[in-house]
């Protein structure tokens, strides 16, 4: 193997990460994306052996930061009614991205990352979605997602399911900040319910029934029609 210089790696092998690296982290779920992945795997393999992992490492850190912080202050620019969609957007699009840009750095992750900093490419990654969007916007987007919750149909369940159980992901004590919101989405939140309890979870069931009827949905539709004889 040829001998790759820092200059070599500054001038040839980086730029062609750092434009794969842009698309990825743009592309629209479903989008083609014209880069050829063998020739970005062997890019990353051959910086990795010629002992430029760590200099790699920095400006992978450093791209996907300013990305972050380019989508955060779209986010903050973002109108109430387009703020929670827009977060479920960039959450799943950024979470999409990862999905081709930790594999396409393996070697780097397990040559560098796991053996001398003990620590996991993804694991960093979405640490810094963490810091540089989620930890910006939660204290915004929580009371949104509060509002929509009491207000059925305001937001799609899926577009709510995904939010939800993004941002445990991202940092499961978050979940304190709204519990019965959480528990909806994700198993085992809440503790186990008690006798007394019931009579509150079945008027909170009747409240969303009155709430589904006002919004045009008929009793009919809260039950499986009866089988066929």
């Amino acid at each position: 193997m040829n001998v790759i210089t820092i200059e070599d790696y500054k001038s040839t092998y980086w730029p062609k990460l750092d434009g794969a690296i842009d698309q990825l982290l743009t592309q629209s779920p479903g989008d083609y994306i014209p880069i050829s992945y063998e020739q970005i795997y062997s890019c990353v393999y051959k910086c990795v052996c010629q002992q430029h992992s760590e200099q790699m490492y920095s400006d992978l850190i450093k791209k996907i930061t300013n990305h972050l912080e380019r989508v955060s202050k779209e986010l903050q620019a973002s109108p109430p009614d387009l703020y929670i969609e827009r977060f479920n957007i960039a959450l799943g699009q950024y979470m999409g991205a990862l999905q081709s840009i930790v594999p396409l750095f393996i070697y780097m992750n397990k040559f560098y990352i796991e053996t001398k900093l003990n620590r996991d490419l993804k694991d960093d990654l979405i640490k810094l979605f963490t810091e540089h969007v989620a930890e910006k916007h939660i204290y915004s987007l929580m009371p949104l997602l509060l509002e929509a919750q009491s207000t059925p149909f305001q937001v799609t369940p899926s577009t709510m399911a995904n939010i939800v159980k993004g941002l445990y992901t991202l940092r499961p004590e978050w979940v304190q900040m709204a519990p019965t919101l959480f528990s909806k989405f994700i198993p085992n939140i809440l503790p186990p319910a008690v006798e007394s309890e019931l009579s509150e979870y079945a008027a909170e069931d009747q409240k969303l029934q009155r709430e589904l009827i006002q919004n045009g949905f008929t009793r009919q539709a809260f039950y499986p029609p009866p089988p066929p004889f």
